[in-house]
């Protein structure tokens, strides 16, 4: 006899997987400590039109899919309406079969609109109905949202030049509780590639008062930044990194090459590395003087479909995995400032799950036994936030590392309504640890177990980023 769907015990194969998970993991808090959500739409307590907006709106995970499924464009960041637009993707959504989004979107419906109804293209209408009643209550408002999910603390991803007057905003009024702080993403800074790479220079110059004209300036303008970052209570940064690299340079030579940037020259391929080089070496020094945590996500391949990019612009679903190399670049990026005692705490993130061993060893050269888990190989990201993914990571940290001493999940999301995936990982979290202790292969001591999985969903999370959210 087939299991109900997504039922209390979902994902939860045995009796010790079920008491982990409702004892221990169900009632912690979220810290969400990676996220993209528009922190002007926390500011202003949005409220959201319909379902549609906050079900679809910039989520490239439904676009994709509804592209795989035969659903044209205009339905899906095109301008049919937005009713139409639920009705297609709720058409599609049954085909789903072992894709998370089917899992996602029923947790969502149940957890946050007490919806229990299977999406299908006849269901269509009367979720749009009911969504939308339950919408226009101040409680579905986006901070309404965070507060129902037992929120207590979110980073944003924010660009240097970000003038945090958002977060300001959330920090002053008082009657609202989560934590809400910036992330520095300075990757438009170092992106010396990029076509748009001199505009931005330009505006980093004038907003940090610097005038730019030689590495030094570049280096001076983002101190200024991290300054103006770490009095809103900024204690995390965050990094692109699709490919690893290691280039160092003079002082001299990086002068050189900025300047035939700035002047319109096309750079090799080599002074790009030296650049970026030198800027992240920089960067990764000061966050460890600050003493934040710096981020490295590592291994996307962005912008594949040109005509669609050109049509569309970036992160709206036309990005993979790469299959590039990362070890080497990485040690000696790391080593070069654990040599100089400048190495941060660091979190290790790879979109190619065929590196989950890379970096389950790599995190293990660089621990100094005076943080609990210094170096984090970072929760299965984007591709990987879905069952496989998330028992493979943590199945290669458990085995080359320490999973005791995991910072946990994150969202890495644009929707106020993805915090269900903290009860996703929590779920496939403990049928992990349940299975291993019901197979006899770590013993039922129910004050470890606590500890283990309370710190993973949680308290690791708080101690390590030091936030305040206690």
């Amino acid at each position: 006899m087939a299991k109900p769907f997504m039922d209390e015990d979902f994902l939860l194969e045995t009796p010790t997987a079920r008491t982990l998970y409702h004892e221990y993991a169900a009632p912690q808090p979220i810290l969400d400590y990676h996220c993209h959500l528009p922190p002007a739409e926390i500011a202003g307590n949005k409220q959201f039109r319909n379902i549609t907006e906050i079900w679809l709106g910039g989520d490239h995970y439904k676009w994709r899919f509804m592209r795989s499924s035969g659903v044209t464009e205009d339905f899906i960041t095109g301008h049919q309406p937005d009713q139409e637009k639920f009705r297609r993707f709720c058409a599609v959504l049954p085909l789903a079969v072992g894709n998370p989004l089917y899992h996602w979107c029923h947790l969502e419906l149940r957890r946050f609109f007490g919806l229990d109804t299977l999406v299908s293209a006849e269901t269509a209408d009367v979720l749009w109905e009911a969504c939308n009643a339950k919408l226009r209550q101040p409680e579905f408002f986006a901070r309404g949202l965070m507060l129902g999910a037992n929120v207590r603390g979110v980073c944003t991803t924010d660009d240097p030049t970000d003038d945090l007057a958002n977060h300001a905003a959330i920090a002053a009024d008082k009657s609202f509780q989560i934590k809400v702080l910036p992330t520095f993403r300075p990757d438009r800074s170092f992106n010396i590639d990029r076509a748009d790479f001199a505009d931005y220079i330009g505006k980093l110059g004038e907003v940090s008062g610097v005038a730019i004209n030689r590495f030094a300036d570049v280096l001076r303008a983002l101190d200024t930044r991290l300054d103006h970052f770490a009095g809103r209570g900024c204690r995390l940064s965050d990094h692109g990194v699709d490919v690893t690299f290691f280039a160092e340079a003079t002082e001299a030579e990086l002068d050189a090459i900025l300047a035939r940037r700035l002047s319109g020259e096309t750079l090799t391929p080599k002074e790009v590395e030296q650049y970026k080089t030198g800027v992240l070496l920089h960067v990764g020094r000061e966050y460890a003087k600050r003493d934040w945590t710096m981020q490295l996500h590592m291994g996307a391949l962005r912008n594949n479909n040109t005509r669609m990019f050109k049509q569309l612009g970036p992160d709206t679903g036309w990005d993979s995995i790469t299959d590039s190399l990362v070890a080497a670049n990485l040690a000696r990026y790391l080593d070069t400032l654990d040599l100089d005692g400048l190495l941060p705490r660091t979190i290790l993130y790879c979109l190619n799950p065929a590196q989950n061993e890379v970096l389950g060893t790599m995190i293990g050269n660089f621990q100094d036994g005076r943080v609990f888990g210094k170096i984090q190989f970072g929760s299965g990201w984007w591709f990987n936030d879905q069952k496989d993914g998330m028992i493979r990571q943590m199945t290669a940290l458990a085995c080359l590392g320490n999973l005791g001493a995991f910072v946990g999940m994150l969202t890495d999301s644009r929707s106020f309504l993805s915090y269900t995936r903290h009860e996703y990982f929590r779920r496939i979290l403990c049928n992990l640890i349940g299975g291993w202790v019901e197979n006899g292969e770590y013993p039922q001591d129910w004050t470890q177990l606590k500890r283990i999985v309370e710190g993973i969903c949680y308290g690791n999370a708080s101690r390590y980023f030091g936030l305040g959210t206690d």
